[in-house]
């Protein structure tokens, strides 16, 4: 491996702003990939730079995620910064784009009239692919499937100057991981497991298309000042205990919201028990407790890492400016968590939120007592949570040992690797074949059954069946479309344990598996080395680098597509109070991004608005009668489904609003949970508590995303009211707003709703959208 760089220059924007970008060349036995990447001297120079002018202002001890964020700040000088209340204007180094949400933003880029991004910026495709019959099929189909959008988004990529990743490529926050992340790096995706990248010592900060296009078209990018968790580690990692379990019990103490607003930032002398890719494991699902990202202090095994994948470069400069990567110490965290990990035992989270801990040894009992099916139907390892080359060998260690006893899993088994890049240095050194002969299926380097795009054949839809995955998420009907399947996760060597016996009532630190020759045996810990002893395997050439020019390629969008749609521009505000708007739906209890825009067969039309736009809201409970996607049409009198109802609303001129519960809109990043209701007539969403991006890309699309004042009043809300929301001519920042409430019996409430608008995003509002701002400032 003969890692090189070498420096270009870039025009940014406007051709006001320049600066250094190297395109680094990775010389490897099989591949040669040329990409955009920040000059870190130069990033390192300014994050140092700006880390001592606020340090100096602030006059106190920094954690290492304000050094990181206020290290990126456009103006270090005069920026307000006060953590929880203030927003940030900021300057990240980078935009990554998975495929499903980056034809929303390319058509947005497209339709703002720039000619070409302003930061490295690229797209990554791996949520297209469906888990069918194996790794080879599924990718072939997936190709023949999806031509058309791979298509617009390889020749959008190349016309606009954005990097692109081909289908078998790996899994978005894998490649980032493996390319482009590193100590310092500020860098956003449009995907909610983006803060994966916290694993390298980056802030890595989830959110949707159109804040993509913000810093794609060199604006500076918005971010409320966050607050900062810290969670202390101590002891170390051993035996079965893996960096999965962290995040699971760290989640179990948060819940899914407990982190709303904040960078989770782990310290202490545990951490150096952790890899660098168990860091970003433990990054990663940070997301299942709303935080904005988390991060890891830089060390001596992130440094390993780098080496090990080609960028020594940037661990000697990491190592020179050190300081700017580290927290200070004293530093105050506003909530302060200790994890003693020589006595944390392997946890498994479940069913049906990512937040339900157990430990291994009790969920068995547990789902007995419940009710929940104990015979684990599947397993599943991988994901973009667990899918490095450790995760892979202490997987394939327990399952050499099952068959060295002449044993194969009892439960069906799929196996996800992460990125090209593992596959084919997983088959070099023998782990795939082990897991393959233990009953395993490897499948795409991508998604897949982790985010839905599973071709599930072994239960019928609505057969209580349960699962066991090392995934990042588990709500309802995520995995395989079944509402009645109970997902649990954990960690890849628990799901390999638990694949092996065959039910959640196995302990594999206490209980004994039966080999084939009919002795008893006891599972022995999982080994596993973190990193190949010889260099990684590239694989297959997957990248494609846009040409320094693209003014020429076209991009086709054909008007008869089903699958692409250029988008017009949203309404602007009328100037005026929204007055007697219906209520679409009062949505009861959990309401995640997969209740209001549901992946799994619906991303074939994530580049299509209207027709996407046809699963809003199927899955939320309708507080009217415990049914989800069956609403009253208060013009008919009759029962339809959400989206039929939101357009025959639409067509008859009449507004609508939502009405929600807690952390509305938790889970995935995808806006389309916020381009569907405005395109189908929505103008507000009220709801108890907002989720952090979905509360981002409803403002971002001129929705009025508003909680109540009073929680309880959610509960004056009845089906047939007619709102209306007023005080929109003085709308202002901290100034709430109010509703006045028309019941059908002829009484009337009126209710104070708070909102966390500042001005700019007022502005959105009130041009109908970011987008519709954009475009006004520059004219």
């Amino acid at each position: 491996s003969l890692p090189f760089s070498s420096t270009k220059r870039l025009a940014l924007g406007d051709g006001a702003r320049r600066l250094h970008v190297s395109a680094a060349f990775s010389a490897k036995a099989k591949v040669s990939m040329s990409r955009f990447e920040p000059d870190s001297s130069v990033n390192y120079q300014n994050l140092h730079s700006n880390v001592n002018i606020v340090r100096r202002r602030l006059d106190r001890p920094l954690t290492l995620s304000e050094k990181i964020v206020y290290g990126h700040l456009d103006d270090p000088h005069g920026q307000e910064i006060v953590r929880g209340r203030t927003y940030l204007r900021l300057r990240p180094d980078r935009v990554a784009m998975q495929d499903a949400t980056a034809q929303m933003a390319m058509l947005q880029f497209i339709s703002s009239g720039l000619p070409r991004v302003a930061v490295p910026s690229t797209i990554h495709c791996d949520h297209l692919i469906e888990a069918q019959a194996g790794g080879a099929q599924d990718l072939r189909k997936a190709k023949e499937v999806n031509h058309e959008v791979y298509n617009f988004l390889a020749t959008a990529g190349a016309k606009y100057g954005v990097g692109f990743w081909k289908p078998g490529s790996g899994i978005i926050h894998q490649i980032i991981l493996e390319n482009y992340a590193y100590p310092g790096v500020m860098l956003i995706g449009t995907d909610s497991h983006t803060p994966n990248g916290g694993g390298v010592g980056g802030i890595c900060i989830g959110v949707g298309g159109a804040d993509a296009v913000d810093v794609m078209a060199g604006i500076p990018w918005e971010l409320k000042c966050p607050k900062v968790i810290g969670v202390k580690l101590t002891g170390s990692l051993s035996g079965w205990t893996s960096p999965k379990d962290v995040i699971l019990k760290v989640a179990g103490i948060l819940t899914v919201k407990g982190g709303t607003g904040a960078i989770v930032e782990y310290h202490g002398p545990g951490v150096d028990s952790i890899s660098c890719t168990g860091m970003a494991t433990i990054c990663n699902m940070g997301a299942e407790i709303g935080a904005t990202t988390s991060v890891f202090p830089y060390n001596h095994r992130m440094k390993t890492y780098l080496e090990k994948t080609g960028r020594g470069e940037i661990a000697a400069l990491a190592d020179e400016y050190k300081d700017c990567l580290v927290p200070d110490a004293g530093c105050e965290y506003d909530q302060l968590i200790e994890l003693n990990l020589s006595e944390l035992k392997p946890h498994i989270n479940g069913p049906f939120t990512p937040d339900l801990a157990h430990p291994v040894s009790e969920v068995g009992s547990v789902a007995e007592k419940s009710g929940w099916p104990l015979e684990v139907k599947v397993g599943l390892i991988g994901s973009c949570t667990n899918s490095s080359y450790e995760d892979m060998g202490r997987a394939a260690s327990l399952a050499k040992q099952a068959l060295d006893h002449g044993l194969k899993c009892k439960a069906q088994f799929t196996v996800t690797p992460g990125s090209e890049q593992i596959r084919a240095t997983i088959e070099r050194d023998g782990y795939a074949q082990i897991l393959r002969e233990a009953g395993g299926v490897v499948l795409a380097n991508a998604c897949g059954p982790c985010i839905g795009q599973w071709d599930r054949k072994d239960v019928k839809k609505g057969e209580k069946n349960t699962i066991v995955t090392s995934f990042n998420r588990n709500f309802t009907a995520r995995n395989d479309a079944n509402p009645a399947t109970h997902a649990f996760v954990t960690s890849p060597e628990i799901v390999t344990a638990l694949a092996i016996a065959g039910t959640l009532k196995f302990d594999p630190e206490r209980d004994y598996l039966t080999g084939a020759n009919g002795e008893k045996f006891k599972l022995q810990p999982p080994t596993g080395d973190e990193l190949p002893l010889r260099d990684f395997d590239p694989g297959q050439d997957t990248y494609q680098h846009p040409p320094e020019d693209g003014t020429s390629v076209r991009v086709d969008v054909n008007p008869a597509s089903n699958r692409l749609q250029l988008l017009e521009p949203f309404d602007k505000w009328s100037g005026k109070d929204l007055e007697n708007l219906s209520v679409l739906i009062k949505v009861k209890g959990k309401c995640t991004t997969d209740h209001i825009s549901a992946a799994g067969p619906w991303l074939k039309f994530r580049g299509h608005l209207d027709n996407i736009s046809n699963n809003l809201l199927i899955g939320a409970v309708n507080s009217e009668n415990d049914a989800v996607n069956k609403v009253r049409n208060y013009l008919t009198g009759e029962y339809g489904g959400v989206p039929d109802v939101a357009r025959h609303y639409k067509a008859n001129g009449v507004h609508w609003v939502v009405v929600g519960d807690e952390n509305y809109g938790e889970g995935s990043s995808r806006e389309h949970a916020a381009l569907e209701p405005r395109h189908l007539g929505g103008r507000a969403i009220i709801v108890k508590s907002f989720a952090r991006i979905h509360e981002t890309n409803l403002k971002k699309q001129g929705l009025l995303p508003l909680t109540f004042a009073d929680p309880r009043d959610y509960d004056k809300i009845r089906p047939d009211d007619k709102i209306s929301i007023v005080g929109l001519k003085s709308f202002a920042p901290g100034k709430p707003l109010k509703a006045v409430v028309k019941h059908g019996d002829g009484s009337e409430d009126t209710i104070e709703l708070n909102h966390t608008f500042n001005e700019t995003q007022i502005e959105w509002f009130q041009a109908g959208s970011a987008l519709n701002r954009m475009k006004e400032l520059q004219h």
